[in-house]
């Protein structure tokens, strides 16, 4: 394993230490089966936000298909290898701060995959109510969840697991569930443990 220095994932210097030492287990190398359903089966378009994007795989794809999409990440070095995996899809792909970004037009959707589970604990709440404050009414939450409902589940991380209900009692006041299912395809620092859903703002 890479030796780091800064151990502190609210930092983007953290995250800029990884992928410059190509420390991406996360990294799947592609857009995941339950979005190219989720894609597929949309009436239309939808202007999406994907925070914490990482190589941006999934913004490629949406993009695309023809739907308006901005991926953020906070860390520099996540944005300089977003754009060079994706390509021409990479004009996608900015600097931001989730917690500050402003999207241009309302949003749609806001895509999710181990952006939540890579930040501490103790910034869920503000999570939820920033997804809460960007998304308009009816608008979608969907993505990637990573649940741990043993009783001695670790704290650990990056990635975090949270408890199924302990999750649900943060998006109650927000949003409805309106979709859950397994993962078909998890990569292995997920698997057994990742919930595909969909969330409708209130």
């Amino acid at each position: 394993m890479a030796d780091f220095i800064n151990r502190d994932p609210r930092n983007p210097q953290f995250w800029d230490e990884r992928f410059e030492k190509n420390f991406i287990p996360w990294d799947k190398g592609n857009a995941p089966a339950e979005l190219q359903v989720f894609m597929q089966a949309a009436s239309q378009s939808m202007n999406t936000l994907i925070p914490g994007c990482g190589n941006g795989y999934e913004a490629a794809f949406l993009a695309q298909a023809g739907w308006p999409v901005v991926a953020i990440d906070f860390s520099p070095a996540a944005v300089r290898s977003a754009q060079a995996a994706i390509g021409e899809w990479g004009k996608h792909v900015i600097e931001a701060d989730f917690f500050a970004y402003t999207p241009a037009q309302p949003l749609d959707l806001i895509y999710e995959r181990a952006f939540f589970c890579a930040l501490p604990p103790a910034m869920r709440a503000d999570i939820v109510k920033r997804w809460a404050a960007l998304l308009p009414k009816g608008a979608l939450l969907a993505g990637y969840f990573f649940f741990d409902d043993a009783p001695e589940a670790s704290l650990k991380g990056p990635p975090f697991t949270i408890h199924s209900a302990a999750f649900r009692e943060l998006m109650s006041p927000y949003f409805s569930l309106l979709e859950e299912q397994a993962v078909s395809d998890s990569i292995p620092v997920f698997a057994g443990k990742e919930r595909w859903q969909v969330w409708r703002r209130l």
